[in-house]
């Protein structure tokens, strides 16, 4: 682990218990501060990402910016969660969606219970907790687990995560196997 403050080791063991517990074997600590936040990434997102107005967990519902950087400022370390899943379509990918959701809000919890009161995720594609979002948060049906993307937070996935030399790249079929990463934000 390469952080500015190391976790406390049996906090650290016990978090990695919970993530192998869950299903999760790959994943990587990384310092908060390797997390690459870019206005390009919004911009993105209004102009290129269909949830952009009509999800609950996506802007402009979000935080600006340069909220999202100092959001990230107040933490000590992120673990980030590599997921890879094909699927033959995209109601295939919703139900994968909506399962991970779950699970990681189950596994976000825990954490926050074993003493991680900051803790926080970003899942990767959005929230996918519901078929049809009311697209406003004051009327979201799940607000204690609809969480937003790492892009809704202006994090260019694509950059920050070759830093740790994790494999990503743009698809352009629904068959191809994808490679979907989730930020943990820890205290």
């Amino acid at each position: 682990m390469n952080l500015k403050i190391d976790l406390n080791k049996k906090k650290y063991n016990a978090l990695e218990t919970l993530f192998k517990d869950h299903g999760y074997m790959d994943y990587r600590w990384f310092d908060p501060e390797q997390i690459v936040v870019a206005q390009w990434v919004r911009m993105k997102c209004m102009f290129g990402c269909s949830n952009y107005g009509n999800k609950a967990a996506c802007p402009p519902q979000t935080p600006s910016v340069s909220e999202c950087e100092r959001f990230f400022k107040e933490y000590r370390a992120v673990v980030v969660f590599h997921l890879r899943m094909q699927s033959e379509s995209r109601k295939e990918r919703f139900a994968w969606y909506k399962k991970e959701t779950i699970k990681l809000a189950k596994l976000e919890r825990k954490v926050f219970l074993s003493g991680f009161e900051k803790a926080f995720f970003l899942l990767f594609g959005g929230c996918s907790l519901c078929q049809e979002c009311k697209n406003e948060r004051s009327l979201c049906e799940h607000p204690e687990m609809a969480r937003p993307a790492p892009e809704a937070m202006a994090v260019d996935v694509f950059s920050t995560v070759k830093k740790m030399g994790y494999p990503i790249s743009v698809l352009t079929d629904y068959t191809q196997a994808m490679d979907r990463y989730v930020f943990l934000m820890v205290y």
